[in-house]
Protein backbone atom coordinates (compact mmCIF):
# COMPACT_ATOMS: atom_id res chain seq x y z
CA UNK A 1 0.00 0.00 0.00
CA UNK A 2 1.35 3.59 -0.82
CA UNK A 3 1.33 6.46 2.03
CA UNK A 4 1.54 3.67 4.66
CA UNK A 5 5.48 4.09 5.76
CA UNK A 6 6.16 4.56 9.26
CA UNK A 7 7.46 7.70 9.83
CA UNK A 8 10.33 8.08 12.37
CA UNK A 9 13.45 9.65 13.59
CA UNK A 10 15.19 6.92 11.43
CA UNK A 11 12.81 7.63 8.23
CA UNK A 12 11.48 11.45 8.63
CA UNK A 13 9.62 12.67 6.04
CA UNK A 14 9.26 16.91 4.64
CA UNK A 15 7.24 18.98 3.67
CA UNK A 16 7.51 22.15 1.99
CA UNK A 17 5.73 25.20 2.74
CA UNK A 18 5.73 27.47 -0.72
CA UNK A 19 3.83 30.31 -0.40
CA UNK A 20 2.95 33.54 -2.40
CA UNK A 21 4.34 36.94 -1.55
CA UNK A 22 3.51 39.35 -4.34
CA UNK A 23 2.00 42.67 -3.85
CA UNK A 24 -1.77 40.92 -4.36
CA UNK A 25 -0.46 39.34 -0.82
CA UNK A 26 -0.81 43.02 0.56
CA UNK A 27 -4.78 42.86 0.25
CA UNK A 28 -7.32 42.66 2.98
CA UNK A 29 -8.75 39.29 2.92
CA UNK A 30 -12.33 39.44 1.99
CA UNK A 31 -14.99 42.17 3.38
CA UNK A 32 -15.43 40.39 6.67
CA UNK A 33 -11.60 41.16 7.91
CA UNK A 34 -9.12 44.03 7.99
CA UNK A 35 -5.81 41.41 8.16
CA UNK A 36 -4.01 41.21 5.11
CA UNK A 37 -3.62 38.44 3.19
CA UNK A 38 0.01 38.19 3.65
CA UNK A 39 -0.54 38.75 7.80
CA UNK A 40 -3.29 35.95 7.50
CA UNK A 41 -0.71 33.28 5.92
CA UNK A 42 2.19 34.29 7.91
CA UNK A 43 -0.09 33.36 11.16
CA UNK A 44 -1.19 30.14 10.32
CA UNK A 45 2.04 28.84 9.06
CA UNK A 46 3.09 30.12 12.62
CA UNK A 47 0.29 27.73 13.88
CA UNK A 48 1.27 25.11 11.39
CA UNK A 49 4.56 24.96 12.52
CA UNK A 50 3.76 25.04 16.11
CA UNK A 51 1.33 22.10 15.65
CA UNK A 52 4.20 20.01 14.04
CA UNK A 53 6.33 20.68 16.92
CA UNK A 54 3.83 19.69 19.47
CA UNK A 55 3.18 16.36 17.39
CA UNK A 56 6.96 15.59 17.18
CA UNK A 57 7.40 16.17 21.12
CA UNK A 58 7.89 12.93 22.94
CA UNK A 59 8.92 13.47 26.74
CA UNK A 60 10.40 16.75 26.51
CA UNK A 61 12.81 15.61 23.95
CA UNK A 62 11.62 16.99 20.14
CA UNK A 63 12.39 13.91 17.35
CA UNK A 64 13.18 14.96 13.99
CA UNK A 65 10.22 12.97 12.41
CA UNK A 66 9.62 15.92 9.92
CA UNK A 67 11.92 18.02 8.08
CA UNK A 68 10.70 21.67 6.97
CA UNK A 69 11.13 24.33 4.25
CA UNK A 70 9.19 27.27 3.73
CA UNK A 71 9.78 28.98 1.25
CA UNK A 72 8.34 32.91 -0.26
CA UNK A 73 8.46 33.96 -3.78
CA UNK A 74 7.50 37.97 -4.71
CA UNK A 75 10.26 40.20 -5.35
CA UNK A 76 12.49 37.21 -4.91
CA UNK A 77 12.56 33.75 -4.33
CA UNK A 78 13.90 31.76 -1.13
CA UNK A 79 13.58 30.64 2.24
CA UNK A 80 10.97 32.90 4.07
CA UNK A 81 12.02 32.16 7.62
CA UNK A 82 13.05 34.92 9.88
CA UNK A 83 15.49 35.41 12.55
CA UNK A 84 17.94 32.93 12.94
CA UNK A 85 16.98 30.95 10.73
CA UNK A 86 16.97 33.33 8.18
CA UNK A 87 18.51 31.95 4.45
CA UNK A 88 18.00 28.15 6.02
CA UNK A 89 15.88 26.06 3.36
CA UNK A 90 15.81 22.87 5.15
CA UNK A 91 15.38 22.73 8.76
CA UNK A 92 14.77 19.61 11.01
CA UNK A 93 11.58 20.28 13.21
CA UNK A 94 14.30 20.41 16.30
CA UNK A 95 15.62 23.16 15.25
CA UNK A 96 12.48 24.54 14.42
CA UNK A 97 11.40 24.52 17.86
CA UNK A 98 14.76 26.17 19.14
CA UNK A 99 14.93 28.86 17.22
CA UNK A 100 11.55 30.92 17.13
CA UNK A 101 12.48 34.42 15.57
CA UNK A 102 10.80 35.81 18.84
CA UNK A 103 7.52 35.19 21.20
CA UNK A 104 4.40 37.37 20.97
CA UNK A 105 1.86 37.73 23.65
CA UNK A 106 -1.52 36.30 22.37
CA UNK A 107 -4.59 36.84 23.98
CA UNK A 108 -6.48 33.31 23.78
CA UNK A 109 -9.90 32.08 25.55
CA UNK A 110 -10.07 29.04 27.87
CA UNK A 111 -12.81 27.09 30.19
CA UNK A 112 -13.33 29.31 33.08
CA UNK A 113 -14.11 25.88 35.14
CA UNK A 114 -17.62 26.90 35.15
CA UNK A 115 -19.01 26.33 31.72
CA UNK A 116 -17.88 29.69 30.17
CA UNK A 117 -14.88 30.88 29.18
CA UNK A 118 -11.99 33.91 30.31
CA UNK A 119 -9.33 35.22 28.49
CA UNK A 120 -5.64 34.80 28.98
CA UNK A 121 -2.30 35.55 27.83
CA UNK A 122 0.21 32.83 26.14
CA UNK A 123 3.80 32.99 24.31
CA UNK A 124 2.74 32.37 20.61
CA UNK A 125 6.21 31.16 18.54
CA UNK A 126 7.06 33.05 15.47
CA UNK A 127 8.97 31.66 12.77
CA UNK A 128 7.89 33.81 9.56
CA UNK A 129 6.67 37.26 9.15
CA UNK A 130 4.60 38.72 6.53
CA UNK A 131 5.74 40.23 3.44
CA UNK A 132 4.06 41.11 0.16
CA UNK A 133 6.20 42.59 -2.81
CA UNK A 134 6.80 41.70 -6.55
CA UNK A 135 5.17 39.80 -9.46
CA UNK A 136 4.08 35.85 -9.06
CA UNK A 137 7.54 34.18 -10.32
CA UNK A 138 5.45 30.56 -9.43
CA UNK A 139 7.47 28.75 -12.21
CA UNK A 140 10.64 29.69 -10.40
CA UNK A 141 8.99 29.30 -7.46
CA UNK A 142 8.15 25.02 -8.52
CA UNK A 143 11.26 24.76 -9.78
CA UNK A 144 13.23 26.07 -6.47
CA UNK A 145 11.08 23.25 -4.76
CA UNK A 146 12.23 20.58 -6.76
CA UNK A 147 15.05 21.28 -6.43
CA UNK A 148 15.23 21.46 -2.41
CA UNK A 149 13.10 18.05 -3.18
CA UNK A 150 16.06 16.30 -5.17
CA UNK A 151 18.26 16.95 -2.61
CA UNK A 152 15.84 15.43 -0.20
CA UNK A 153 15.31 12.59 -2.77
CA UNK A 154 18.78 11.81 -3.00
CA UNK A 155 18.85 11.24 0.90
CA UNK A 156 15.84 9.17 1.77
CA UNK A 157 14.83 6.84 -0.84
CA UNK A 158 12.40 4.96 1.19
CA UNK A 159 10.08 6.75 3.75
CA UNK A 160 6.97 8.70 3.93
CA UNK A 161 6.80 11.01 0.57
CA UNK A 162 7.51 14.77 1.19
CA UNK A 163 4.43 17.15 0.99
CA UNK A 164 4.61 20.84 -0.92
CA UNK A 165 1.75 23.10 0.26
CA UNK A 166 1.25 25.78 -2.21
CA UNK A 167 -0.62 28.66 -1.70
CA UNK A 168 -1.23 31.74 -4.04
CA UNK A 169 -3.92 34.36 -4.42
CA UNK A 170 -2.99 34.81 -8.70
CA UNK A 171 -1.69 33.53 -11.62
CA UNK A 172 2.05 32.80 -12.38
CA UNK A 173 3.90 35.88 -13.90
CA UNK A 174 6.53 34.29 -15.13
CA UNK A 175 5.15 31.35 -17.47
CA UNK A 176 2.83 28.33 -16.86
CA UNK A 177 4.23 26.60 -14.15
CA UNK A 178 2.50 23.21 -15.26
CA UNK A 179 5.74 21.61 -16.97
CA UNK A 180 8.04 22.00 -13.50
CA UNK A 181 5.02 21.02 -11.53
CA UNK A 182 4.63 17.91 -13.41
CA UNK A 183 8.28 17.19 -12.64
CA UNK A 184 7.85 17.52 -8.84
CA UNK A 185 4.46 15.42 -9.16
CA UNK A 186 7.14 12.50 -11.11
CA UNK A 187 8.88 12.51 -8.26
CA UNK A 188 9.09 9.95 -5.50
CA UNK A 189 9.86 7.39 -2.65
CA UNK A 190 9.68 3.45 -2.40
CA UNK A 191 6.22 4.41 -0.62
CA UNK A 192 5.00 6.92 -3.36
CA UNK A 193 5.12 10.52 -5.59
CA UNK A 194 5.63 13.22 -4.04
CA UNK A 195 2.35 14.92 -2.92
CA UNK A 196 1.63 18.54 -4.08
CA UNK A 197 -1.50 20.20 -2.97
CA UNK A 198 -2.21 23.89 -4.13
CA UNK A 199 -4.96 26.76 -2.52
CA UNK A 200 -5.59 29.50 -3.84
CA UNK A 201 -6.66 32.65 -2.13
CA UNK A 202 -8.56 35.87 -3.06
CA UNK A 203 -10.06 39.39 -2.08
CA UNK A 204 -13.22 38.41 -3.76
CA UNK A 205 -16.53 37.18 -1.66
CA UNK A 206 -17.27 34.53 -4.06
CA UNK A 207 -18.13 30.96 -3.94
CA UNK A 208 -15.16 28.66 -3.06
CA UNK A 209 -14.92 25.12 -4.27
CA UNK A 210 -12.89 22.84 -1.65
CA UNK A 211 -11.21 19.58 -2.88
CA UNK A 212 -13.03 18.79 -6.08
CA UNK A 213 -12.49 15.13 -8.21
CA UNK A 214 -12.65 17.78 -11.66
CA UNK A 215 -12.27 20.80 -13.03
CA UNK A 216 -15.97 21.27 -14.40
CA UNK A 217 -17.03 23.85 -11.68
CA UNK A 218 -13.45 25.69 -12.16
CA UNK A 219 -14.27 28.77 -13.65
CA UNK A 220 -10.53 29.73 -14.55
CA UNK A 221 -7.92 28.33 -16.90
CA UNK A 222 -5.79 29.17 -13.96
CA UNK A 223 -7.63 27.51 -11.63
CA UNK A 224 -7.76 24.55 -13.88
CA UNK A 225 -4.12 24.37 -14.08
CA UNK A 226 -3.39 24.14 -10.73
CA UNK A 227 -6.00 21.47 -10.24
CA UNK A 228 -4.42 19.57 -12.76
CA UNK A 229 -0.91 19.46 -10.99
CA UNK A 230 -2.66 18.96 -7.77
CA UNK A 231 -2.08 15.15 -6.23
CA UNK A 232 -5.10 13.02 -5.83
CA UNK A 233 -5.44 13.27 -2.16
CA UNK A 234 -4.34 9.40 -0.64
CA UNK A 235 -6.39 7.66 2.31
CA UNK A 236 -4.46 9.26 5.27
CA UNK A 237 -5.25 12.77 3.91
CA UNK A 238 -8.91 11.67 3.21
CA UNK A 239 -9.28 10.56 6.68
CA UNK A 240 -7.83 13.69 8.01
CA UNK A 241 -10.21 16.08 5.86
CA UNK A 242 -13.38 13.64 7.24
CA UNK A 243 -12.08 14.22 10.74
CA UNK A 244 -12.83 18.11 10.67
CA UNK A 245 -15.49 18.01 8.72
CA UNK A 246 -14.27 18.51 5.41
CA UNK A 247 -16.13 16.80 2.40
CA UNK A 248 -13.60 14.44 1.01
CA UNK A 249 -14.29 11.68 -1.05
CA UNK A 250 -11.83 8.98 -3.00
CA UNK A 251 -10.60 11.04 -5.81
CA UNK A 252 -10.48 14.32 -4.54
CA UNK A 253 -7.68 16.73 -5.60
CA UNK A 254 -5.40 18.05 -3.00
CA UNK A 255 -6.72 21.77 -4.29
CA UNK A 256 -8.74 24.89 -2.85
CA UNK A 257 -10.06 27.40 -5.24
CA UNK A 258 -11.13 30.72 -3.80
CA UNK A 259 -10.41 29.66 -0.16
CA UNK A 260 -11.35 31.70 2.58
CA UNK A 261 -9.51 32.33 5.98
CA UNK A 262 -11.16 29.02 7.18
CA UNK A 263 -10.41 26.82 3.86
CA UNK A 264 -6.41 28.43 4.15
CA UNK A 265 -6.52 27.00 7.51
CA UNK A 266 -7.95 23.77 7.07
CA UNK A 267 -5.50 23.17 4.09
CA UNK A 268 -2.52 23.58 6.20
CA UNK A 269 -3.85 21.11 8.70
CA UNK A 270 -4.94 18.39 6.39
CA UNK A 271 -1.83 18.75 4.59
CA UNK A 272 0.41 18.27 7.23
CA UNK A 273 -1.34 14.82 8.35
CA UNK A 274 0.24 12.16 6.99
CA UNK A 275 -0.18 8.68 9.00
CA UNK A 276 1.49 6.01 11.02
CA UNK A 277 3.79 8.58 13.27
CA UNK A 278 5.86 6.54 15.42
Amino acid sequence: MPYSAEISRGNPTYFVLLLDQSGSMNEVFGSETTQRKAEFVADVVNRTLHDLVIRCTRTEQIRNYYYVSVIGYGANVGPAFSGSLSGKSLVPISEVAEMPARLDNRTKKVPDGAGGLVETQVRFPVWMDPLAGGGTPMCQAFSFARDLLDRWLGEHKNGFPPTVLHLTDGESTDGDPSRVAKEILSRQTTDGDVLLFNCHVSSQHSTKIEYPTDESRLPTESAKTLFNVSSILPAPFVRAGSGIGINVVEGSRGFVFNGDPVSVAQFFDIGTRPANLR
